[in-house]
């Protein structure tokens, strides 16, 4: 039997399998150097690196865990209409660095989707794992939303906006992309009010793990 933390795969063990998680905490290890497959194998095993430019890597698995259940996103009416009206352009993976560097030109709290993240996260893009999804007004990016595929699983990293709703268009043609191609988890990592306006649940991460080692060697295409 598989457990959680443990990978299927063959190969040497993951140094994410059994790493310490106790109730409530949601920072589970430190250090490492900051590189695609480390990070990938992150996600796999539930956990994502999160840090300023000047500290260690920092490794977390929020305790309980933000999930979109993807069958049951609630998008406003007022949305649908603007989705359906103001005249956007959805794109895919055309833009990527763009919008890593946009969600931290847009980030309020910090600047932690420094260099070596935008560096990180560039890499696992050009190796098929990392993903964007565009808004635009005619040739203005004006909105997006970018993050990591693992099997079946997403997890959304981080969006931003120019134009009003922009974002949350970006979100919900995320979720509507993600269910066409099979996908069957969307994380979130952690509450929000905004998030919950769609339905957002929080979880306990053992339950998240064990999604996570449910879908993670799915044979799913972004």
């Amino acid at each position: 039997m598989t457990r959680a933390d443990e990978s299927p795969r063959s190969g040497p063990p993951s140094p994410f399998a059994g790493v310490p998680m106790h109730p409530g905490e949601d920072l589970v290890a430190a250090g490492g150097v900051l590189g695609p497959a480390l990070v990938l194998e992150a996600y796999r095993h539930g956990i994502f690196p999160w840090y300023d430019a000047d500290d260690p890597v920092l490794w977390w698995s929020p305790d309980p865990r933000a999930i979109l259940p993807l069958e049951a996103v609630h998008v406003p009416r007022r949305l649908e209409r603007t989705i359906a009206s103001a005249g956007f352009r959805l794109s895919r993976n055309e833009a990527f660095g763009a919008v890593v560097a946009a969600c931290d030109e847009r980030r309020p709290d910090g600047t932690w989707i420094h260099a070596a993240m935008q560096a990180c996260y560039g890499a696992l893009h050009g190796e098929g794992h990392a993903h964007s999804l565009e808004v635009w007004q005619g040739e203005a990016l004006v909105g997006g939303i970018y993050g990591v595929a693992f099997g079946a699983g997403f997890a959304a990293e981080s969006m931003f906006h120019r134009v009003r709703d922009a974002s949350k268009v970006a979100l919900v043609s995320l979720v509507r992309h993600l269910r066409a191609q099979g996908f069957a988890l969307l994380d979130v990592q952690f509450m929000t009010e905004h998030l919950a306006q769609f339905g957002c649940v929080e979880i306990p991460r053992e339950d998240y793990l064990q999604r996570v080692a449910a879908v993670r060697d799915r044979d799913v295409r972004f």
